[in-house]
């Protein structure tokens, strides 16, 4: 059984689970990419060119790169999975008993590495022959029965390592939520994974990865806004403090506008006590800390600007802001282009899109070194490279 987890955003990467961008990408068109969520039509192949550029910098610098799609074949090579998988892929109630018993027929024939494509890629309604009915008839011959699942992409949402246990999230937005139901079965059903325990799960309030910030060991801090709920937050920080991962979480209330999604579209950390921050909104940004109260209630403290309860939680002077030195203007031209939004390779070392040159030039000016990759595709879902990892393993942070 191989050693997973992860309790701070720059310990030295070690594994990270990615996904190659595949045929779901190939479905958008300008009348589902909005639905899907995207802000464009991705040249496929470009954005394939630059996500091998993105793994193959991560594997020069000493990281296991894990694909998603390959962990979820292997997973459903077992029957038990391949069901699981299956009558949750069919439970959308616009099918009818008539079509969904036909393509539960038609997936449970398909060999694994063809129900991926399937589960990931979606089926159209002129794509199955046969189980005619009244839904099938009615439909569009190109509408979806199985929705494509472009989101995949960015694997930061689906689930978030908190030490030894991987939150399994739930993802708010009705196109994402197969995502982390995918998810799950590969981290409760596939070997490599064999013994793992769990939190939260994709029934329970939303929460998702990209709102989480592990700022230090035993310290989350958790948005709030379009895609994670107060109520999510709420379980996570239970079931965080019964587990005994933390001791703090930060509740982050942001903006709940497209740009500002995730926590990590405006703020991620590129050192043990720096972070980059988007600095339109580093004066009003503010944290609710969330304590334990040793009787199964929790506390909620008062809110206080982030950096301070940041830094207070953290047991630091400071979480030193990396000033960014940004005109209004360029400052949310490159937040827009995820300029907040760096993987940490490591201390002092963070990955971040080419594209943000004032940002980048920033980050080098305060002694971060910036792998720079493209990523002019990658980006038309709104996600950069924090967004596109998820971070499987990563070493501890040295202790003085």
């Amino acid at each position: 059984m191989t050693t997973h987890g992860a309790d701070s955003e720059v310990g030295r990467l070690q594994t990270v689970l990615l996904h190659r961008p595949g045929n779901e990408l190939k479905r958008l068109t300008p009348r589902n990419n909005d639905r899907l969520l995207f802000d464009g039509i991705p040249w496929v192949a470009r954005a394939q060119e630059e996500h091998d550029a993105f793994a193959q910098a991560l594997r020069d610098r000493g990281v296991e790169v894990l694909y998603l799609t390959e962990l979820l074949t292997e997973t459903l090579q077992d029957p038990d999975a391949r069901n699981r998988a299956i009558t949750t892929a069919l439970a959308g109630l616009h099918l009818g008993d008539t079509l969904r018993q036909h393509l539960a027929r038609f997936l449970h024939g398909a060999a694994p590495e063809e129900l991926t494509g399937y589960l990931t890629a979606g089926i159209r309604n002129d794509e199955v022959t046969g189980g005619q009915g009244l839904v099938t008839s009615l439909l569009a011959s190109d509408d979806f029965l199985i929705d494509p699942l472009p989101n995949l992409l960015f694997t930061r949402d689906s689930s978030v390592w908190v030490r030894d246990r991987v939150a399994v999230t739930s993802l708010a937005m009705p196109a994402r939520r197969r995502e982390t139901q995918l998810t799950e079965l590969i981290y409760t059903e596939h070997p490599r994974f064999a013994g793992t325990r769990t939190l939260h799960g994709w029934q329970h309030e939303h929460v998702e990865g990209g709102d989480v910030l592990l700022l230090a060991p035993g310290v989350i801090a958790v948005g709030v806004g379009e895609r994670s709920t107060p109520a999510g937050v709420e379980r996570f920080a239970r079931q965080a403090f019964h587990a005994d991962l933390a001791h703090t979480v930060l509740a982050v209330p942001i903006t709940q506008e497209r740009a500002t999604m995730h926590l990590d579209t405006v703020c991620t950390m590129v050192d043990a006590d720096k972070i980059v921050m988007y600095p339109n909104v580093a004066d009003s940004l503010r944290a609710y800390a969330v304590t334990p109260d040793g009787e199964g209630a929790l506390r909620v403290a008062d809110a206080e600007p982030f950096l301070v309860a940041a830094a207070k939680a953290m047991e630091i002077d400071t979480l030193h802001q990396i000033d960014t030195g940004l005109d209004p203007v360029t400052a949310e031209r490159e937040q827009w282009d995820d300029g907040n939004n760096t993987l940490a390779l490591a201390p002092r070392l963070a990955v971040a899109y080419e594209r943000n040159v004032e940002t980048n030039a920033r980050l080098e000016d305060a002694g971060i070194e910036v792998v720079r990759i493209a990523g002019s595709e990658l980006g038309s879902g709104r996600g950069g490279p924090r967004c596109m990892s998820c971070p499987v393993s990563r070493a501890p942070l040295p202790t003085d």
